[in-house]
């Protein structure tokens, strides 16, 4: 098992990558468990999965876990599901210093840790990511969130989990589409910081995807510990080492936007293509070679990922995609920074960027 510390000032967490972490799930946190009861949210595909060995676990410790099951999906990151799960809390009587576990993908981290970080100003969570994806990304960190009409992650907080379980057991249930919209984050993370790790990317994606234990561990590991040294520096995202992360996400989110956040395109795919889309609009402003452009895309689709935004077949222009922009979160003062690339593992916040050139960009490569 690998463990890798977050650290941060006074609420410094592990995050422990290896196999068997969910049938231990009990020996893992039990001693951050304060009472009997322990509360579970997951949703209706992880509990069908994963329900009868976390139960085992904790019954088997003399524990009593209450199951909160949604429907699976990115809708339940939702107002509605948000008030059903914050009500189930209050019923179960969860207390400040009590631990709700998060057992599932992103939308289950998300959804329960901002429930976690509402209820009575503020209690414990505990994540066990059941996705790549949420392994190496969302699980970490501390950003939780819900979507409105208005865009993806517009309500939330900044709330750090206790402890994080990435059982590596659990990437053999995920489909083949699942574990490639994880691997978009895990490449993610040497295409923006750390060209030797894009190298080993290009080499090694096949093993991971594959289900090469060694592989997948080395992938998940190197890729919490990128996110834990931003983190470290940039928690809340203000100084700009944070945003970093966030390469491929602002043409990512458009795109969700205009396929309706659905299964038309997953979140790990819209990154990808977005990372790909960065990469070609860096190039096209002379910040890097046309080569290093195609050996980003090259990698993304060696991994299944859709790397073109005309295969898409959006009904939609550039200046429709860059008008979802106007909705990111990240805007500030009327303008929208964007994550660029000056080479591979060379990434930078660039401030002047105009959505007209944006859009124009948008509309050659639809």
């Amino acid at each position: 098992m690998a463990v890798i510390c977050v650290e941060l000032a006074g609420r410094s967490y592990e995050v422990r990558v290896g196999e068997g972490l969910l049938a231990d799930v009990a020996g893992q946190c039990g001693a951050m468990l304060r009472k009997k009861r322990v509360p579970i949210v997951t949703d209706e595909n992880v509990a069908r999965l994963w329900r009868e060995t976390v139960d085992a676990s904790l019954t088997g410790a003399e524990f009593d876990p209450r199951w909160h099951v949604l429907p699976a999906g990115e809708g339940s990151k939702s107002w509605d599901q948000l008030s059903r799960t914050v009500e189930w809390l209050l019923a179960e009587e969860v207390e400040r210093g009590d631990h709700i576990l998060a057992l599932g993908g992103g939308v289950i981290g998300d959804l329960t840790g901002f429930a976690a970080a509402i209820l009575k100003r503020g209690c414990g969570f505990i994540q066990l990511p059941t996705t790549l994806l949420a392994q190496v990304d969302s699980s970490v960190g501390g950003k939780t969130a819900i979507n409105t009409p208005a865009g993806k992650n517009l309500v939330g907080a900044f709330h750090q989990p206790s402890l994080v379980l990435a059982d590596l057991n659990v990437l053999e249930t995920l489909p083949g589409r699942e574990m490639g919209a994880g691997y978009a984050e895990v490449i993610k993370y040497g295409i923006l910081g750390d060209a030797g790790f894009f190298a080993w990317c290009e080499e090694n994606g096949a093993k991971v995807m594959a289900g090469d234990k060694a592989a997948q561990e080395y992938a998940v590991t190197e890729s919490v510990k990128a996110k834990a040294r931003i983190v470290a520096e940039d928690e809340r995202e203000t100084t700009g080492a944070r945003a970093l992360l966030n390469l491929g996400h602002t043409f990512g989110h458009a795109l969700e936007a205009e396929t309706g956040f659905s299964d038309r395109l997953l979140h790990g795919e819209a990154v990808a293509l977005g990372m790909v889309l960065a990469a070609r609009y860096s190039a096209r402003r002379g910040l890097i070679s046309a080569a290093d452009a195609q050996r980003v895309a090259t990698a993304i689709a060696a991994a299944g990922l859709p790397n073109s935004l005309a295969a898409l077949g959006l009904n939609a222009s550039g200046t429709t995609l860059a008008g979802h922009m106007l909705h990111d979160k990240k805007m500030d003062a009327g303008t929208l920074p964007f994550v660029l690339l000056k080479g591979i593992g060379q990434a930078f916040l660039d401030r002047d960027v105009s959505l007209r050139d944006v859009a124009d960009f948008l509309d050659e490569q639809l």
